[in-house]
């Protein structure tokens, strides 16, 4: 059986924030028939001989549909067979969540919980445009330790209009005053076509070289927490690292379901159209996924790898037939820089490195 994880896109929310750029909407009177085209495209699913490692559903905010996701991941187990340890994790926002429906959900088999929760000031949530207080994101993964989530994990946003990199060191502590084992933390990018874009946020956010200063204040004091920093975003205490993320980094396959939704199955990959309505009036699913071509190739490997602090290693060099030593030698002037370590186990970026790693992968191809 060919371990493989899914990704489940619910793309709605009580409403959109100003730099978000994903597909979701806000006409929560669609969720019964996105619930009913989600279970559709799971019994017809292109699944052969594939067990499901781990299951993730992201949005949007996952939460917005109550115990059906319970339903959802029923139907996964009557398509397929779950991994015995599989990692199931379902996002959610302060505010969609209540105590029994955390119960509900743990007693179901979700095992894992990320909550976005942006920042550690109520000034900050609001121009983010954020629809909970500090108070009330706290009090959301106070009730998933209640309902017996131990693998707990939130999302913090660097980089944010003001942010300093001692306000970025006050963001670290306030993570990890919550308790919980796993941190992703993203530096705000003010994408084009955004409410941001559109308002000038841009001018209000810290320049280029603050933001990096902010994003080293950030991972060196969840570092000197004991949390390992193994993705550019992602932090955890060992053990905690998110399984399904790491399987993207890694090219392990994946099929993603709804709008957007990406996948990466049998060396090639697909993802459906953006359109809400295209999906939700599909008869057959599978016929809208516009194909994208092959992946895994050398170049996607290499930078993948070096998104994780585990790095290059000559294993992976040797499977694309690749010179490790030739590349060592390219990332030999890196070394002194900062950017990277590298020695005969592994080519690995450094904290700094990751904030230049488009720069360090282009040397390393060569």
């Amino acid at each position: 059986m060919r371990p493989v994880g899914l990704y489940f896109h619910i793309p709605f929310c009580r409403s959109r924030c100003g730099y978000c750029s994903f597909v979701s909407g806000c006409d929560l009177s669609q969720r019964g028939r996105y619930t009913a085209a989600l279970l559709r495209a799971i019994e017809t699913a292109p699944f052969a001989d594939c067990t499901a490692a781990t299951l993730y559903f992201g949005g949007g905010t996952p939460t917005l549909l109550g115990e059906a996701l319970i339903d959802l991941l029923a139907a996964v187990r009557q398509k397929l067979p779950l991994a015995p340890d599989a990692e199931i994790t379902v996002e959610a926002n302060p505010g969609t969540v209540t105590l029994p429906l955390l119960q509900r959900l743990r007693q179901a088999g979700f095992n894992r919980i990320s909550f976005g929760l942006q920042d550690c000031e109520d000034e900050v949530l609001r121009l983010l445009g954020r629809c909970h207080t500090v108070a009330q994101g706290e009090a959301a993964v106070q009730m998933a330790k209640q309902a017996g989530f131990t693998n707990i994990s939130a999302d913090l946003m660097l980089a944010t209009p003001g942010q300093t990199p001692e306000k970025a060191r006050r963001l670290a502590e306030y993570g990890l005053s919550l308790g919980i084992p796993h941190l992703s933390s993203y530096l705000l990018k003010i994408e084009p076509g955004t409410p941001f874009d559109s308002a000038g946020m841009a001018a209000r956010c810290p320049d280029d070289d603050t933001a990096a200063d902010c994003y080293l204040a950030y991972y060196q004091a969840l570092e000197q927490a004991g949390f390992s920093h193994y993705e550019i975003s992602n932090a955890a205490l060992p053990g905690y690292e998110s399984r399904h993320n790491c399987a993207y980094w890694q090219l392990r396959e994946y099929i993603g379901f709804g709008p957007g939704a990406a996948s990466f199955f049998g060396g090639r990959r697909f993802r459906f159209p953006d359109s809400l309505a295209a999906f939700l009036s599909g008869a057959d699913p599978w016929s809208l996924p516009v194909q994208e071509g092959p992946g895994g190739d050398w170049e996607e490997a290499l930078m993948l790898s070096l998104r994780l602090s585990s790095g290059l290693t000559p294993g992976l060099a040797a499977r694309y037939g690749r010179d490790y030593a030739a590349l060592l030698r390219r990332a030999a002037p890196l070394g002194p820089a900062g950017l990277l370590r590298a020695d005969g186990e592994r080519i690995a970026l450094t904290d700094r490195g990751f904030l230049l790693s488009n720069q360090v992968i282009l040397t390393l191809l060569g």
